[in-house]
C-alpha cells in the first residue's frame, strides 16, 4: 500500500511555491514509473500520494493535518519558527488505527520528519533545537545520530564532479571564492552559519580565532575582573551579562526575566557569586534608574560600580586613535560618533589583532588581545551577536554603530551580550586622560600584565 506524505514549508501561499514541479521533473529524469499528477497532488499506482501545506499560517491545525501521514518533508527548514518546531514533533503521530495495531503487537513503521535546509543563523530555532548538538560530529565525519534524530551534511563537494562542472556552477564558485568575504563564501558554498550582516564590523572567522586564544598563545586569565550588564525594560528583550578576567572572557549569558529591576537582581546575584573587582551597566534609557539598586547592593561588598552611557561623547577626545592607519591620523573625537562606536571599534581592533596573532602568527602584547573561553555555554549566541553589529554610514564620516532600533527594523536580534562585552573594556581605569606614556602604564596595570 502506498504512503501519504505532506510536503511543507513555513509559509506557502500557492502550489507554485511548493516542490510540486521539481518532484515531477525529477521523476521523469530518473525514469520512475507509475506516477500521475493533478494541480495539487502527485499520485502513484501503489496508492501513495502527497499534498502541500504551509506550516506556520495556522499552527493550531497541524495536529489534525498531520495525523496519519507516513512522513513530512519540510523544505527551507532554516525558516521554521520556534512555535512550529514546538508543535511539529508532537503533531506527527500514528493514526488511531495504527496505534491499535501497535497495541496488538504488530510491527508498524513510525512516521518520519525529513527537513532539508541551508544553515541560516546560529540563533535560528532549528539551529538551537537540533543543529547545535550535532556540530562537532558534523565537522568530524559529516553526520550525527542519536535516539531521536539523524543529521547528514551534504555539500557541493559531494556532487558528481562532472555534473557540477557541466552545470556551470564551478565557474560561479571559483569567482565567489576570489571575490566574496570568507564568511559569505563559507555560507554559500560550505554551509556555514550566516552569522554576519552587510557592513558588519567583525567577521566570524576573526571571532573563531579568538576562541581559547589564551590557551593557543600561552597566556593566563589574570588581572582585573569585571562583570558588565545590559539591562532591558521588560521580558520581551533579553538582558545580557559578561564576565572577564584580564583579557579572557570567561562567561556570557542572557536571560528573559521580568522587568528591568528583576534583571538588575540577576546581575547583582551573579556579582555576589563571582566577586569581581568592578561592575558596569548600560545607563542609557531606563538603565539610569538602576544606580541606587546597584550601588546599595554591591559597593558594601567592595565592588566598584560604574555606569556606562554609550550615547555620551568619546573618551580621551583629543588623543590620536591608536589604530589610525585604517582611517588616517585623527583624534578620537574626529573618528568616533560616541562612546558606543568608540568601544565597539576598539573591540573590533582587539578581535582582529587576536586573529592575526593566532592565524598569521604576528606578535602582539597579550594585553592588546582577547580570548573567549570555549566553556562559555552561550558562545554560539555571543558569536552571532558580535558578528552582526553593523556600521552606520554618516555624512560626517565618523564611525557610528547602528542603533538597536535600526537593527530590529532590519530583523537583527538585539545584541545584549555583545553590548555587555563591548562595555567590559570601557572601565574607568583604562580611561584616564593622561599623557600617552602614563596612559600606557595604567592600561597594562589594569589588566594585570607587566
Amino acid at each position: 500500500m502506498g504512503q501519504l506524505w505532506c510536503c511543507g514549508r513555513e509559509f506557502q501561499n500557492s502550489i507554485d511555491e511548493s516542490v510540486h514541479r521539481l518532484m515531477l521533473d525529477e521523476a521523469v529524469r530518473l525514469g520512475f514509473e507509475g506516477f500521475t499528477s493533478d494541480n495539487n497532488h502527485i499520485y502513484h499506482a501503489s496508492g501513495g500520494r502527497n499534498f502541500y501545506r504551509g506550516l506556520g499560517r495556522n499552527i493550531g491545525s497541524l495536529k489534525s493535518m498531520l495525523s496519519g501521514v507516513d512522513g513530512l518533508w519540510i523544505e527551507e527548514g532554516d525558516s521554521l519558527s520556534a512555535e512550529t518546531l514546538r508543535v511539529l514533533s508532537a503533531s506527527l503521530r500514528l493514526s488511531a488505527a495504527d496505534a491499535e495495531r501497535v497495541i496488538a503487537g504488530e510491527d508498524v513503521k513510525m512516521p518520519e520528519i525529513w527537513i532539508t535546509l541551508n544553515r541560516g543563523n546560529s540563533t535560528d530555532p532549528i539551529s538551537q533545537k537540533w543543529l547545535k548538538r550535532a556540530e562537532k560530529d558534523l565537522a568530524r565525519c559529516g553526520y550525527y545520530e542519536d535516539d531521536n534524530i539523524m543529521i547528514v551534511e551534504i555539500n557541493y563537494t559531494d556532487m558528481p564532479k562532472k555534473w557540477f562542472e557541466a552545470s556551470g556552477l564551478e565557474s560561479e564558485r571559483a569567482d565567489d571564492e576570489e571575490n566574496l568575504s570568507p564568511a559569505a563564501y563559507e555560507h554559500k558554498w560550505l554551509g556555514a552559519y550566516a552569522d554576519t550582516v552587510e557592513n558588519a564590523i567583525i567577521m566570524p572567522h576573526w571571532f573563531d580565532a579568538c576562541v581559547d586564544a589564551h590557551k593557543v598563545l600561552g597566556f593566563e586569565p589574570r588581572g582585573i575582573e569585571i562583570v558588565t550588564h545590559d539591562p532591558s525594560d521588560d521580558g520581551s528583550d533579553a538582558k545580557g551579562l559578561t564576565y572577564r578576567h584580564g583579557v579572557v572572557i570567561l562567561d556570557a549569558q542572557e536571560r528573559n526575566i521580568g522587568d528591568i529591576n528583576e534583571g538588575g537582581d540577576w546581575a547583582i546575584e551573579y556579582c555576589e557569586e563571582r566577586k569581581p573587582d568592578m561592575f558596569l551597566w548600560d545607563g542609557d534609557g531606563m538603565g539610569v534608574g538602576l544606580r541606587r539598586q546597584f550601588k546599595d547592593a554591591l559597593m558594601p561588598k567592595r565592588i566598584k560600580v560604574e555606569m556606562f552611557k554609550g550615547s555620551n561623547s568619546v573618551d580621551r577626545p583629543d588623543d590620536l586613535y591608536e589604530a589610525a592607519g585604517d582611517v588616517g591620523v585623527k583624534t578620537n573625537k574626529q573618528t568616533f560618533k560616541n562612546k558606543r562606536a568608540q568601544y565597539y571599534w576598539l573591540l573590533r581592533d582587539r578581535i582582529y589583532r587576536t586573529y592575526q596573532a593566532v592565524e598569521k602568527k604576528k606578535y602582539f602584547d597579550p594585553d592588546e588581545l582577547i580570548s573567549f573561553d570555549s566553556g562559555i555555554e552561550s558562545l554560539d549566541l555571543l558569536r552571532s551577536e558580535v558578528c552582526r553589529i553593523p556600521l552606520k554610514r554618516t555624512p560626517t564620516g565618523l564611525i557610528q554603530i547602528m542603533s538597536k532600533q535600526d537593527m530590529a527594523r532590519l530583523g537583527i536580534e538585539s545584541p545584549n551580550m555583545a553590548d555587555a562585552l563591548m562595555m567590559s573594556f570601557a572601565n574607568p581605569i583604562l580611561l584616564v586622560n593622561a599623557r600617552p606614556k602614563a596612559r600606557a602604564v595604567r592600561a597594562k596595570a589594569a589588566s594585570g600584565w607587566s
